[in-house]
């Protein structure tokens, strides 16, 4: 048995897609794959829908691996999201691009990529420093501790 060698993957760079500028958010973001598939998130759902409006809706943009839509279990309303899995990016891609701002049941819809990784920074809308302003580097601003200013005058 020692005389046997084991046979090991060699590591290989992760697969960039071709079409990754595709799978950008609204914010910048990168849509990132779920270990079965790409999946969207559909908010906004009106509380009737059902599987079936669901299906010819988001059918239209590419194949549809899975649907979950959850359900209330008090009223067995819909909660009001579903999240849809595509085997393919352009297919996803095409549902969150086509899909967000469709009415459904007479409510507008909002599509996005359920899974995501944050855009690198210096890169996409600087929320962030607009919110807060930009402090030059000083980091976070805090107050100081109510006992060490009154301890240092006397």
């Amino acid at each position: 048995m020692a005389d046997t060698e084991m046979e090991i993957d060699t590591p290989t760079a992760p697969d960039v897609d071709p079409k990754e500028k595709d799978a950008r958010t609204a914010a910048g973001a990168i849509a990132v794959r779920s270990i079965e598939g790409w999946i969207v998130i559909v908010t906004n759902v009106h509380e009737e829908a059902t599987e079936e409006d669901l299906q010819d809706m988001f059918g239209e943009y590419g194949n549809i691996k899975n649907l979950h839509l959850n359900l209330d279990r008090r009223t067995g309303y819909v909660k009001g999201y579903v999240l849809i899995e595509y085997e393919t990016l352009e297919d996803a891609a095409n549902a969150v691009k086509c899909g967000n701002g469709q009415e459904l049941l007479e409510q507008k819809v909002n599509v996005e990529f359920a899974f995501v990784r944050p855009p690198p920074k210096g890169q996409g809308p600087g929320r962030d420093r607009e919110r807060r302003g930009d402090r030059g580097g000083r980091g976070r601003g805090r107050s100081r501790s109510p006992g060490k200013d009154d301890a240092m005058e006397d």
